[in-house]
């Protein structure tokens, strides 16, 4: 039974020695959480020798061309299918965060950018009913979803491990790195809950009494225009 539906009730003394003690455990994880994203900086890189190809608003470009002048550059892997009208709830849920953050990212050497397997053209009318700004390009026909780890069905790897799911579309992200002689490097991805870093949403629930307080994640979302339509249960993954 959750804390919150039984709590112990005490004095403000004793709270705050119990309040106490747990900050000893916050700081212990902020330094492991440190020690952490060191370590993930000192991942050896692959160089990209493919030349992969985008569709974007002025046509075709290039992954280089996603840096839009950064050395860093950030792809989320949002499913949106060939044959989808609206994209993944979870993949928007967490586009839902990308704004806020380019205006700072876009200063301090990132680009963030979002990549879908769907043609460019499909999925412009979900994004303006959405309301995003963010770059949004299409990897249509080209083999980068594959070669990054969210090819979904088909693959047989999926967050570094078998994989034999009949999902069409996966989530993820990759990183890249661009130096100056403008050759391009692949330094990180992440999926499943390795994604869980880019929802702001969820370090909010994770503060509140009743924590994230779903079944499964991501069970209770919805495109941000929908949450008064209850009776329309959201999908993930598209046959």
């Amino acid at each position: 039974m959750d804390n919150y539906q039984n709590p112990q009730v005490v004095s403000r003394s004793e709270w705050l020695s119990a309040r106490r003690q747990l900050l000893l455990h916050e700081k212990a994880l902020t330094h492991q959480r440190d020690e952490l994203s060191k370590a993930r900086r000192a991942l050896p890189w692959v160089r990209v020798e493919q030349d992969y190809r985008f569709e974007g608003p002025e046509g075709r470009l290039n992954l280089a061309e996603l840096f839009a002048g950064r050395s860093q550059l950030l792809v989320y892997h949002f499913m949106f299918g060939e044959d989808w009208e609206e994209g993944c709830p979870g993949c928007s849920f967490l586009a839902d965060h990308f704004d806020g953050a380019n205006l700072h990212l876009a200063h301090h050497d990132v680009s963030l950018v979002a990549v879908s397997r769907a043609p460019y053209a499909q999925f412009q009318a979900f994004r303006q009913r959405m309301g995003w700004k963010f770059p949004w390009v299409s990897s249509h026909a080209s083999s980068f979803n594959q070669d990054f780890g969210v090819g979904g069905k088909g693959s047989d790897q999926y967050n570094y491990a078998p994989y034999s799911g009949e999902e069409t579309e996966l989530p993820g992200l990759s990183v890249f790195y661009r130096d100056a002689d403008g050759m391009l490097f692949h330094t990180y991805s992440s999926f499943a809950r390795g994604l869980d870093i880019l929802v702001g949403t969820y370090n909010f629930l994770d503060l509140m009494p009743k924590g994230r307080n779903e079944e499964g994640t991501m069970d209770w979302v919805r495109h941000h225009d929908r949450y008064e339509d209850v009776a329309q249960p959201p999908h993930c993954c598209h046959e």
